[in-house]
């Protein structure tokens, strides 16, 4: 709860700055322009007003590690969904439109979450989290995605140290294994999740994670 408005608070700002010829530049998601990318971070923002506002009267059956379906390979750009994304990320035509409606519906995204009880149970994919734990999530997906937003903008800032460090650790509880300490977090989890392949020298130092790598998170 105390990292969520932070990282996503950056994460919203990061995009807010970024001038509109950014926007036609690739993002760190396989086949995603910026503007693909922003256009799926409104979707984001959509889902945390709706699981905020879908209550739920049984226990918990995940966490914030456990939430995540992890799969061995990066995605490929071809899902349909993805494809989607990119045909309505298209139909905003001007940039300062995907701007405005992520700021509109993002901002009152942040606004609910600072009203939620953490103690209160919420539903989401079939799976009932407290909302502590639910914005635990968010605090990976923001800070994951705000890496794929400055990946080929050189001088953009990057995600919040604190929400880097508890994804970094968030990943490693997801993992079962720390990554090695010569990583650093932003790097740890650029090739933990499949955004960079690792250097040899980084394989190396990954030892028996290397194998196992990479972790995609959905």
């Amino acid at each position: 709860m105390d990292l969520f408005p932070d990282s996503w608070a950056a994460l919203l700002n990061a995009v807010a700055e970024r001038p509109d010829q950014d926007f036609e530049r690739p993002s760190g998601c396989t086949g995603w322009l910026v503007r693909d990318l922003v256009c799926h971070l409104i979707v984001d923002a959509q889902d945390i007003l709706i699981t905020l506002a879908t209550p739920a009267d049984t226990a918990p059956t995940a966490d914030a590690v456990t939430y995540w379906h992890v799969q061995d390979h990066p995605p490929t750009g071809e899902d349909p969904l993805d494809a989607l994304t990119v045909r309505l990320a298209a139909a905003y035509e001007d940039p300062g439109l995907l701007k405005f409606h992520l700021d509109d519906v993002g901002s009152a995204a942040g606004r609910a979450a600072a009203l939620a009880d953490p103690a209160a149970r919420v539903s989401t994919r079939d799976q009932v989290l407290t909302v502590g734990d639910y914005l635990s999530t968010y605090v990976m997906e923001a800070t994951l995605h705000h890496l794929d937003l400055v990946a080929h903008l050189p001088g953009a800032a990057g995600p919040p140290a604190p929400g880097l460090a508890h994804s970094r650790a968030t990943l490693e509880a997801i993992a079962g294994a720390a990554f090695p300490a010569s990583l650093t977090d932003r790097d740890a989890l650029l090739v933990g999740t499949g955004r960079r392949t690792p250097t040899e020298a980084e394989r190396a130092a990954l030892g028996a994670l290397a194998p196992r790598l990479p972790f995609v998170l959905g």
